[in-house]
């Protein structure tokens, strides 16, 4: 990772309707990604995963919950950056191997970092697990890379469409090996025995052993939804289209994609761990949904007062803070504290046990905790923010 002194701008007052067709940073997209973020933190944090408010699960299977749409936004986030980053360079194809060296770069950091965050404290290779979070971006983020450099933004439509139908079929019509006909539940279905395949039990989810929220299939899907954060930037970006059009348009788009999504959902229904691609339209819909607006209020009409700083900070280093919240617990465990009974806690459940048990019922403990975790990791991003310290991999 590098260190760049490069802050992202922020304006306090109105700008110009021309400023939105400007090639720059998007003040929204930092934004989008910072609320994101924000959220991945709250709910990945809880002070007690035994107490928690049902909006801040995940779904259990079918369904999607509002946990549910953190972690498509931020590949949808990553197909819109892609397209802002490489546009330009993009058209000189002078450019490309170069390009595509930097893609593949940035994809291998991503990989070791999740890989990292895998084997800490242990290090323990024989059952570290493979796919994750990061690890899913890292591919996300390398395959729609590619194609965002070698093929247009028709090509990428089709493509699109091309992975959603053929995920379909391949999930609903080709038999499991071993297992009998195509089914969509979690240990028996086409993925998780590709999975098992592959990267063997000991190598999944520790929760399940025998399938994989971030499995090698599903990976099919979650380049559809980079796919869409990418045509959208193309739509945004594009300088023949005055900004209200443009807006207008993509909340139709938006909306075309979320009922599509909901129809789709009778018969290939909407499912985080499996990213049907039901889940990807309904949820690509409200991430692009939520982008429009946000790009009206920010970068079209100029809107970007207080009340954005906190996503800012969190936006523009937000990789630096998934990974890192996802390190500090476990290290804060490793410290050990001694209770009146004698035994042996955690630095992070000592801290828990004693400020928030005694304090809240079960489940608003836990609340507070993770609410404290995200206002601790702001104050340390605003810190970052002040002196214009952005981490980029």
């Amino acid at each position: 990772m590098q260190t760049t002194t490069q802050a992202a701008v922020e304006t306090t007052g109105a700008v110009p309707l021309a400023e939105a067709f400007q090639p720059g940073r998007l003040i929204s997209l930092d934004v989008f990604r910072g609320l994101t973020v924000m959220a991945m933190i709250l709910v990945n944090n809880p002070g007690d995963w035994g107490h928690i408010y049902a909006p801040l699960e995940h779904a259990a299977w079918n369904g999607c919950t509002p946990t549910d749409l953190i972690f498509p936004f931020f590949l949808f986030i990553v197909g819109v950056s892609l397209v802002y980053a490489l546009d330009t360079a993009r058209r000189n194809r002078d450019q490309h191997n170069k390009l595509i060296i930097k893609i593949l770069r940035r994809s291998a950091i991503l990989y070791g970092l999740g890989l990292f965050s895998a084997l800490f404290p242990a290090f323990d290779f024989t059952t570290v697990r493979i796919p994750g979070v990061l690890a899913r971006i890292a591919l996300v983020f390398l395959i729609c890379g590619l194609l965002f450099l070698k093929t247009t933004w028709r090509q990428q439509a089709w493509l699109l469409i091309g992975i959603l139908v053929g995920y379909n079929l391949l999930m609903q019509v080709v038999p499991v090996p071993g297992v009998g006909p195509a089914n969509l539940e979690p240990a028996t279905n086409l993925g998780a025995w590709l999975d098992r395949l592959l990267l063997g039990e000991a190598h999944l989810w520790k929760q399940s052993k025998t399938w994989d929220p971030e499995g090698i299939l599903g990976t099919l899907p979650a380049v559809g939804t980079g796919l869409l954060g990418m045509l959208t930037a193309q739509w945004l970006r594009r300088r023949t289209v005055d900004a209200a059009t443009k807006v207008a348009w993509l909340f139709v788009a938006a909306g075309v994609a979320i009922v599509l999504g909901m129809i789709w959902n009778g018969w290939f229904p909407i499912n985080k761990a499996l990213w049907t691609s039901s889940y990807v339209l309904y949820v690509g819909g409200i991430a692009a949904a939520g982008l429009a607006a946000l790009y009206w209020l920010c970068d079209v009409q100029g809107y970007r007062g207080a009340w954005t700083k906190p996503f800012l900070v969190y936006g523009v280093n937000a990789i630096t803070v998934f990974f890192l919240s996802g390190l500090v617990p476990r290290l804060l465990n490793m410290i050990k504290l001694r209770e009146a009974n004698g035994q042996e806690v955690g630095l992070r459940t000592w801290l828990y046990d004693t400020l928030f048990v005694p304090n809240f019922s079960p489940i608003n403990a836990s609340l507070a905790g993770a609410i404290v975790c995200v206002l601790i990791w702001l104050g340390i991003l605003w810190v970052m923010y002040q002196k214009r310290i952005i981490i980029k991999v």
